[in-house]
């Protein structure tokens, strides 16, 4: 327990350390990359909103666009940041043609923020309940521990919490829709769904299963149920009818069930092929141009020379306000410029793709390639990865669909983990339905097909794959 205590408050030590080291711009440069372009046209809309020291550019030609343009260097002794730091041009020179969007079903985030607006919850509580809806997977599964969570809490959103106020939010989540969410693995999937139903016999029994005989359960040991639960086959019978109907992907179907809910989805970038060359352009979309409001920088500059009480207070607020804007324009602008640098880099490295879009082209590729190409963090490359989109001439594709692992065929040419599984499900797709493939003959397949895998790799592609055991594949 001494130990669990030491572990957990040096993490915390580290984080404020880490926290410290970072300046307000990095910070604000780190919340930014994560959004995707739709997100972040709302964010500059809050910032507006909120900071009146920061206004829409018109891109003002002339004597009166450059006098709008304020360098703070003029009202602060000590700041050389220079003029064009503090004003954001997010368009390019040429003109761009708007690209419109692409429509996908309402995402299973929005679903379940949506019912949390039901609930009443303290603002802190809301904040918690928000960051763990996010952290869910996409067959609505927290995946990661509570623990893990605090420090992320602590550094993203900025409120110190423990695991069990976290548990205490998990288990209000717990009781959304789809039943089932927001369980940490499928036993408790199970159990919450099975609690949520009508109290029956045949009900209880399956709890009584899943709760308490869940390894045998998985491996259709149905005889040691019976005999450690004291069950007739009838029971048993029933109680099996009963868990094969419940949902083991809360979150996977959600596009199943709420068709008629959309949200418009944006590329953040686009790439053409132009006269055999590949031209990589992003969205203008209603990203404004962004400066500091001379009006309110006119206001410091006269504070200054008044000792007034209330005229200090007033140049320290506005003071306050500048520094916000500066940092906000500087996080706009280098967000643009490594999100460019970071699709430059994975366009180069999968060229061959991007120009015939043959997925058989696609190379392996992990973050760490595209970090060594760009001078990045490897944790930037995440951020910048992280839902984005980029359209081309033959499809959309989420950034993440180009990374993955790859291994050597054959004739020693490296090849793409997805290739593998592709053969993988079809595979399964086509076998005896009878006598479904076992992992040392997907192996000898693969094998036969010039890729040498092993059996305990076939079965980490398998689970990823969601793809049951051969036993658990078998049917009658």
């Amino acid at each position: 327990m001494h130990k669990y205590k030491y572990s957990s408050m040096l993490k915390q030590s580290l984080q404020q350390k880490l926290l410290q080291k970072l300046s307000p711009l990095q910070i604000q440069t780190i919340k930014l990359l994560e959004l995707p372009v739709l997100e972040l046209d709302q964010r500059i809309k809050k910032e507006l909103e909120e900071n009146p020291v920061l206004e829409e550019g018109g891109g003002v030609e002339g004597e009166e666009g450059k006098d709008a343009n304020v360098s703070l260097s003029n009202y602060y002794g000590d700041d050389s940041t220079p003029s064009y730091r503090l004003y954001s041009n997010t368009q390019s020179k040429e003109p761009q043609k708007e690209y419109p969007g692409f429509s996908v079903k309402e995402s299973f985030q929005q679903y379940l923020e949506a019912q949390l607006g039901y609930r009443s919850l303290s603002e802190r509580d809301r904040e918690l309940a928000l960051f763990i809806i996010g952290s869910l997977d996409d067959d609505g599964y927290l995946r990661r521990d509570l623990e893990s969570l605090t420090d992320d809490i602590a550094f993203k959103v900025g409120i110190e919490t423990s695991s069990k106020e976290l548990l205490q939010i998990l288990h209000i989540i717990q009781e959304f829709e789809p039943t089932g969410v927001g369980a940490r693995n499928l036993q408790e999937c199970l159990v919450l769904q099975l609690e949520a139903k009508a109290d029956q016999p045949k009900v209880e029994v399956a709890r009584q299963i899943i709760q308490d005989c869940f390894t045998e359960f998985t491996k259709k040991h149905y005889d040691k149920i019976r005999q450690r639960l004291f069950l007739s086959e009838t029971q048993l019978k029933e109680a099996i009818e009963e868990i094969i109907k419940l949902n083991p992907r809360p979150g996977g179907n959600i596009g199943d069930s709420y068709d008629d809910r959309t949200q418009q989805v944006a590329p953040d970038f686009y790439v053409e092929l132009r006269d055999g060359a590949l031209q990589l352009t992003m969205p203008r979309f209603s990203v404004p141009e962004l400066r500091i409001n001379k009006k309110y920088a006119d206001i410091l500059m006269k504070s200054a020379n008044h000792a007034a009480r209330d005229a200090k207070e007033a140049a320290v607020f506005v003071k306050q306000k500048l520094d916000s804007a500066k940092w906000f324009i500087e996080a706009i602008r280098q967000r643009q410029h490594t999100l460019l640098n970071t699709m430059n880099a994975i366009i180069d490295y999968q060229r061959d793709f991007f120009m015939e879009g043959d997925e058989t082209k696609l190379r392996p590729m992990v973050l760490k390639i595209i970090a060594e190409k760009t001078g990045l963090d490897i944790s930037t490359i995440s951020r910048v990865v992280n839902s984005k989109y980029v359209q081309t001439h033959f499809g959309i594709y989420s950034l993440k669909y180009f990374f993955s692992e790859g291994i050597t065929n054959d004739q020693g040419e490296e090849v793409s983990t997805r290739e593998i599984k592709n053969i993988l499900v079809e595979s399964v797709e086509t076998e005896e339905k009878g006598k479904p493939l076992t992992d040392e003959e997907i192996v000898m397949l693969l094998l036969g097909k010039g890729y040498r895998v092993a059996r305990r790799t076939v079965a980490k592609y398998r689970e990823q794959l969601n793809i049951p055991i051969a036993r658990l594949r078998k049917e009658l």
